[in-house]
């Protein structure tokens, strides 16, 4: 994907910029991959940085409801100082590592309704900074994620959204400052929400459902190669067949569920506490509204299997 335009901050005849991913699809924790074609303008240009960051729409909780905005979530610089002669053409070539917990836009190829993450090249010449306009990129679930993902559709849920909220998750260590929530209506009635935050070492995997008696939480820790070895689907429904009975019996509150119990051994969901999320952005740089950037850019509707 291309973008090429005047750079406004600059004023006219100055460079313009073209920004082309050779890995229009990533995964978490891969590596996104381009050039930066830069064309001088009328005049020497000094340019003080060349930089890339990573942003998605951002769910924020304030005052009375919620609002979205655009946050970075990561940025690297592609080049330092250097004179771009008037007319000259350069090429920066650029490979990044992006993070384990880079949000999913799409699975199996369908986007994920609500999602949306590019990559916004910055250029600052004489203390004026354009930051451009957005590559959209897409992200893929890892091999492990898709796993989990593809349990969902065998049991009879449904895909209705997904989002990406500001704060952190009760005992989870996450570097980002938001984590993603996957939305599913659930086979019955009810609602759940899966939320993946990954690491080179593995997955950590909660499972939120709400319904009559309360939200019910469960949570695991799995390796890559254990998420692909794990009956999902079966992990998942003896979850929600055990929610089940705690709701008749009228228990309230919040209830879990551990694969060991039960003598089977292996990963299995634990009880936890639900944490409020932290209302801090943390290093999350909020900006423009999200239609300026996104524009055309939603998927299509969340309806049926991926």
């Amino acid at each position: 994907m291309v973008f090429k335009r005047m750079l406004g901050a600059f004023g006219v005849g100055a460079p313009t910029v073209d920004t082309v991913l050779t890995t229009p699809r990533i995964q978490p924790g891969g590596r996104l991959s381009g050039e930066v074609r830069l064309k001088g303008g009328d005049f020497d240009a000094e340019i003080e940085h060349v930089t890339l960051g990573l942003v998605a729409r951002v769910e924020i909780e304030h005052g009375e409801g919620e609002g979205s905005g655009v946050g970075e979530f990561f940025r690297t610089t592609v080049s330092g100082p250097f004179t771009l002669a008037k007319g000259e053409d350069r090429t920066l070539a650029f490979t990044v590592a992006v993070p384990w917990e880079t949000p999913l836009t799409e699975v199996g190829g369908r986007p994920l309704t609500g999602m949306a993450v590019g990559v916004r090249t910055e250029l600052a010449i004489a203390k004026a900074v354009d930051k451009g306009d957005l590559d959209p990129v897409a992200v893929e679930p890892l091999p492990s994620q898709l796993r989990v993902l593809e349990a969902f559709p065998q049991l009879g849920f449904q895909f209705r959204s997904a989002d990406l909220e500001v704060g952190s998750l009760y005992g989870v260590r996450q570097e980002l400052p938001f984590y993603q929530e996957i939305e599913f209506y659930a086979p019955g009635g009810g609602e759940a929400e899966l939320t993946f935050v990954a690491d080179e070492g593995g997955l950590e995997i909660v499972l939120e459902s709400g319904g009559r008696s309360g939200d019910a939480i469960g949570r695991f820790h799995v390796t890559h190669e254990e998420a692909l070895r794990t009956d999902w689907a079966g992990e998942i429904d003896r979850w929600m067949a055990q929610l089940s009975q705690s709701s008749h019996h009228g228990h309230h509150g919040h209830h879990g569920y551990d694969h060991d119990d039960h003598g089977h051994g292996g990963p299995g969901f634990g009880a936890v506490a639900a944490g409020a999320a932290a209302g801090v952005v943390g290093g999350l740089v909020m900006g423009e509204a999200i239609e300026e950037i996104f524009e055309g850019d939603e998927g299509d509707g969340g309806d049926g299997d991926w």
